[in-house]
């Protein structure tokens, strides 16, 4: 178990390093430094014709006008967001589901929220027992998901107590969601 621990772990600082790298290589700059040059050849006579129009144009300068009313205009009021969009926020919970909240609640298991973590994990031990992954890799997968769920419940939970849940989440899955 320990073994399969220090390579989630080390799986999961790896990750992070590399994503780190991927930030750090990125650039937002897409400025243009330096002017375009232009090489065309002129005569004496398209330059003194060129001038002659140049100062015709500056005498003949239209009026200056106001700010149009796209800069003048007060900033837009945002708009309320119409009911139900984008659709429910929430997945509803079914009753395999459900029993399986209240066995952890039976257990002395807080879950977070409306237990859509919980959910998600017991789902994933009955896939991963029914593939035949090891349990030591199943009880390591669900122990750093008991540490999110502590998280996101706000409150504080020891390795030993994690690893213990750990099991209650395992066997209350077994007899309530696995069971089907």
């Amino acid at each position: 178990m320990r073994t399969s621990l220090s390579r989630t772990l080390s799986l999961a600082v790896l990750s992070v390093a590399a994503g780190g790298l991927l930030v750090a290589c990125g650039s937002d700059d897409s400025t243009a430094t330096g002017s375009p040059s232009t090489s065309s050849t002129t005569t004496a006579a398209e330059t003194t014709s060129a001038e002659a129009t140049s100062s015709e144009e500056t005498s003949s300068a239209a009026p200056t006008t106001s700010p149009g009313d796209a800069a003048t205009a007060p900033p837009e009021q945002p708009q309320p967001v119409p009911e139900g969009f984008p659709g429910p926020t929430e997945a509803p919970v079914d009753a395999r589901g459900q029993a399986f909240l209240d066995e952890l609640e039976k257990q002395g298991v807080t879950v977070a929220g409306n237990g859509e973590i919980a959910i998600s994990t017991a789902s994933y031990i009955c896939s991963a027992q029914s593939q035949g992954v090891p349990a030591d890799e199943i009880a390591t997968f669900v122990t750093a998901n008991v540490g999110v769920e502590a998280s996101a419940a706000g409150t504080q939970m020891s390795a030993e107590q994690a690893g213990e849940t750990a099991q209650v989440y395992i066997a209350s899955a077994q007899n309530t969601i696995c069971k089907a």
